[in-house]
């Protein structure tokens, strides 16, 4: 994956919140963030370069970069956060304004025809298949209409963090599916599986809020 376009405008994106969640959240000095941050730009960097590119119709290369970005943060830290102190870092590191903005926007959308179809569309793709770094995706819809589900038997985060060493904390990063379905506005996250936890498939249920 080439790291010019996206890549770059997600690190551009998420630096600064990143930097500064370091010290405001995970307790490191100032000094400490500055020296995390520049070996995370490098790994970062690395991380990506060994990524394939995704195919066109796929909507998830956003997650895998926004994967390699957190990565490359937590492989510069001396310690390693526990999963809570992670998801916190996280959450608050990514939801910055333009995101927040970006789900608000998304939860407009959701359940709309246009929502339905691309969900339908991914589900039919299954990218995984050709990139071990995408995801399959099956659709449900709820049969009283008050909503869908997502299911997911093929995680590319999970695979890329395990190469990484770094499997045992990507539930931190399950838990922002909670974080932006809420910034949407419009759904309610319901989940009962996830596979990084031992799940036979991560369920992403959105039920249309009244």
């Amino acid at each position: 994956m080439k790291y010019m376009g996206m890549p770059a405008g997600m690190w551009a994106l998420y630096k600064e919140s990143f930097g500064e969640n370091l010290v405001s959240v995970l307790g490191f000095s100032k000094s400490e963030a500055d020296e995390i941050t520049a070996g995370a730009k490098l790994e970062y960097k690395k991380i990506i370069d060994k990524l394939p590119e995704f195919e066109k119709a796929d909507r998830f290369k956003m997650n895998i970069v926004n994967c390699a970005l957190l990565a490359a943060f937590i492989l510069n830290m001396k310690e390693k956060p526990d999963v809570d102190r992670l998801a916190d870092y996280y959450a608050k590191s990514l939801m910055n304004k333009p995101t927040v903005w970006f789900c608000r926007m998304e939860g407009r959308k959701k359940f709309c025809r246009k929502d339905i179809e691309g969900m339908k569309a991914t589900a039919a793709l299954k990218a995984a298949d050709r990139n071990p770094y995408s995801w399959n995706m099956d659709f449900y819809p709820y049969e009283d209409g008050s909503g869908y589900e997502a299911r997911f038997t093929k995680c590319g985060i999970c695979v890329l963090m395990k190469e990484l060493g770094l499997y045992d904390l990507v539930p931190a990063m399950c838990r922002l599916d909670y974080t932006m379905t809420d910034a949407g506005e419009t759904a309610e996250f319901v989940r009962e599986y996830t596979l990084a936890s031992g799940g036979p498939y991560c369920d992403c249920g959105y039920k249309k809020k009244q």
